[in-house]
Parts: structure tokens; C-alpha cells; sequence
């Protein structure tokens, strides 16, 4: 278990303010960049409106969780929430395309305030300036749609493959287990 406790390093890791650090803050943060890339395979998988409509709902809700950190409303349990994402979303990609649309926005948009959250309660510590605040919000939120749009992609790409949906069952796997370990140190 040694070995895992290197993980709180990468899961925020950002600096200063502005949209560059916005940017990177989902990027270079393990359990924020593997939530977004298994945002947009799951919304792939379910397919239909899905694919626009999950990722859209996840964007959406974690601005206003952004702004409930910003107004100084901190979340409980804000890492678990983030940690648990990982583990939850890495299973919903197992089960995939049997998983109803509804169910798929309410998690999402569940677990994208705390995401959200997140994000909003760090921006007061890097920035005290407008600008600076707007531009870290802007960057995170493109960053996030990205990482949605390459997971997207990737789901896409999967399934026209023969061993596509074996793929993703065992991606899902893989991403799950790493929800795991981040729980743990959290």
C-alpha cells in the first residue's frame, strides 16, 4: 500500500491563477482526469443524446458547485465525493450501455458538484483578482469539456471495434480500481 501514498500529490496539482492553471488543475489532477475521461466514455457507451447530454449536465453542475466554493460554501467530504466519482463512474463504464440516460445525468451531476466544489473553494487561495478568477474558471471548464470530448472519442472508437466493448469493461475496470486507491488516501 506504501507505493499508493504518492497519489495526494497528483491530485491537485496546479499553481498560481488565470487559465492556464484553471486549465491544468483537471489535467494534472489524477482523480479529476480520470472522472472527465470516464464522463464522456460512459455518455458514449449509453450513446443517443447522451452523448451530449452527460457531459454537458457534468459541465453545467460543476460551475454552479464552482461558485458555491467561491461564496465560501464548502461541501463535506468534498475528496471522498471526488474520489468516489472515480470508483463509480469506472464501474458504470463496465456495466456501459444498460445504464439509463437519467440515471447517468443524476450521478453526474452529483458527483460534478463535488468536482465543482472543489475547484471553487481552491480559486480563493490562488487568485484575489476578477480577471484572474475568471479566467481559472474558463480554464477549467474548457479543460473538463476536453477531457469529456477525448473520453467521448475514445467510447466512440471502442465501439466500432470487435473487442470494443471488452475494452471498455475492463478500461472501466481499471479506472475503478484506481478510485479505489485514491479513497484510500484520501
Amino acid at each position: 500500500m506504501e507505493i499508493f501514498s504518492l497519489f495526494p500529490i497528483f491530485l491537485h496539482s496546479y499553481g498560481g491563477g488565470g487559465i492556464l492553471s484553471g486549465f491544468l488543475h483537471p489535467i494534472l489532477g489524477l482523480d479529476h482526469l480520470l472522472a472527465m475521461l470516464a464522463v464522456g466514455i460512459l455518455s458514449a457507451q449509453i450513446g443517443g443524446r447522451a452523448l451530449w447530454t452527460v457531459p454537458a449536465t457534468f459541465v453545467g453542475v460543476m460551475a454552479i458547485g464552482a461558485f458555491s466554493g467561491i461564496f465560501g460554501l464548502a461541501l463535506p467530504f468534498v475528496e471522498y465525493g471526488i474520489t468516489f466519482s472515480v470508483l463509480l463512474l469506472g464501474i458504470a463504464i463496465i456495466f456501459g450501455n444498460r445504464i439509463p440516460e437519467w440515471t447517468a445525468l443524476i450521478a453526474v451531476a452529483f458527483f460534478a458538484l463535488f468536482h465543482g466544489n472543489a475547484h471553487g473553494t481552491e480559486i480563493p487561495v490562488i487568485t484575489n483578482t476578477l480577471g484572474l478568477l475568471i479566467a481559472y474558471i474558463l480554464g477549467f471548464l474548457i479543460a473538463t469539456a476536453g477531457l469529456h470530448v477525448i473520453g467521448a472519442l475514445i467510447g466512440i472508437l471502442a465501439s466500432r471495434s470487435k473487442s470494443g466493448p471488452t475494452i471498455m469493461r475492463v478500461g472501466g475496470a481499471v479506472i475503478a480500481t484506481i478510485g479505489v486507491f485514491l479513497i484510500f488516501n484520501v
